[in-house]
């Protein structure tokens, strides 16, 4: 399902713009359709009210929860059941990251990174943009009114720029009734032209998200071997789009970088690194490795990430060392549906985390 279909059903149900809104609002901001200060009988036009509640129930079919996987660091990897049967994982970050929640586009991955789980087993099918913010809607059940979800990632399964339509879909209804910030919509990127294409034409009402590009590598060699099925678009060029759209929208590019020991953690990539982006209005985010089972890659050693964080700042990057969220429930991108379809696990029970006052 797709949002815009969504809205075409309410129109032709009777409803005009507040009732759109109305029933949209309540939905993707995990709300109950009947609650509020007007009663839906004198407000709702008769042909919505009666179709209501299938589609309330049409809406809670999207998804649901399979089973929840909380980690130590405070997040919770949930495992999600599409209306079909497939799976695709959606992640609660930790509390100290904006109270954000990371999401899927795609059930599984076109793009084929090496060192990602997703990607080993190809595409199986497109998400729906009402699948896509069916998962915000199940977060936001998950954490209750207490963390109120503020930040929405698109950097779980899948690649946005191959499902680039359902992904901007859901992102102007998320950054309209669903109430967050335009730039806590990051939409991350190996870095398909045709994203900076369609956010370059994005009128003035439209929701401009922020953009998160996979760099990886400053050699184009290396890194056309570490993300095999991208774009032919070089780590120069890259950037130098990223800055074009960075300017433009106002909002810095996050740069990611997954650091793997003995691959990409050398001095000469943060020459490379220093090179590409000293003087440009971004954020270098270093990602230590998440290790996989059967993969020949493995994390770098924590004081040579620190000390990669530490040179690139010297030398005027702004960087971050981060940690994946849930490194002991398999965090890594595909890993948790990966091993749920191989072994079946029985879902856990989790609440989240308090914040301390």
């Amino acid at each position: 399902m797709q949002v815009s279909g969504l809205r075409q059903r309410l129109r032709a149900l009777g409803a005009l713009p507040v009732h759109e809104e109305r029933v949209l609002r309540r939905w993707a901001r995990a709300q109950p359709q009947e609650g509020g200060r007007k009663r839906l009988e004198s407000f709702l036009p008769k042909p919505l009210l009666a179709a209501l509640p299938g589609l309330v129930a049409e809406l809670d079919g999207l998804a649901s929860v399979a089973s929840v996987h909380p980690a130590a660091d405070g997040s919770a990897r949930l495992l999600l059941a599409l209306a079909d049967g497939q799976t695709v994982e959606t992640v609660l970050l930790p509390p100290e990251r904006a109270q954000a929640v990371c999401v899927s586009t795609q059930v599984g991955c076109a793009v084929g990174c090496v060192f990602c789980m997703t990607g080993q087993g190809g595409l199986l099918r497109q998400m729906g943009s009402a699948e896509i913010v069916a998962q915000v809607v199940l977060a936001r059940q998950q954490l209750g009114p207490a963390r109120e979800v503020r930040k929405v990632v698109f950097m779980g399964m899948g690649e946005p720029a191959h499902n680039l339509d359902a992904v901007l879909d859901a992102i102007q209804l998320l950054g309209t009734a669903g109430g967050i910030g335009h730039k806590q919509l990051v939409l991350s990127t190996v870095g398909d032209p045709r994203v900076f294409e369609r956010l370059a034409a994005l009128g003035p009402g439209e929701v401009k998200p922020a953009l998160a590009l996979s760099l990886h590598s400053t050699r184009p060699a290396l890194r056309e071997q570490l993300l095999p099925r991208a774009p032919r678009i070089t780590p120069a060029e890259l950037v130098e789009a990223g800055e074009a759209y960075a300017r433009a929208s106002g909002y810095p590019i996050q740069y990611q970088w997954t650091l793997i020991d003995g691959v990409n953690d050398g001095d000469d990539e943060v020459e490379g690194i220093v090179q590409l982006l000293a003087g440009k209005y971004a954020l270098m985010n270093l990602i230590p490795y998440n290790a996989v089972a059967g993969m020949p890659w493995r994390r770098p050693d924590a004081e040579r990430a620190a000390e990669m964080a530490r040179l690139l700042h010297r030398r005027g990057v702004l960087t971050k060392l981060r940690q994946s969220a849930g490194q002991d429930v398999d965090a890594g991108c595909g890993q948790l549906r990966a091993r749920v379809v191989a072994s079946s696990p029985q879902p856990v029970q989790w609440a989240p985390p308090r914040r301390e006052v």
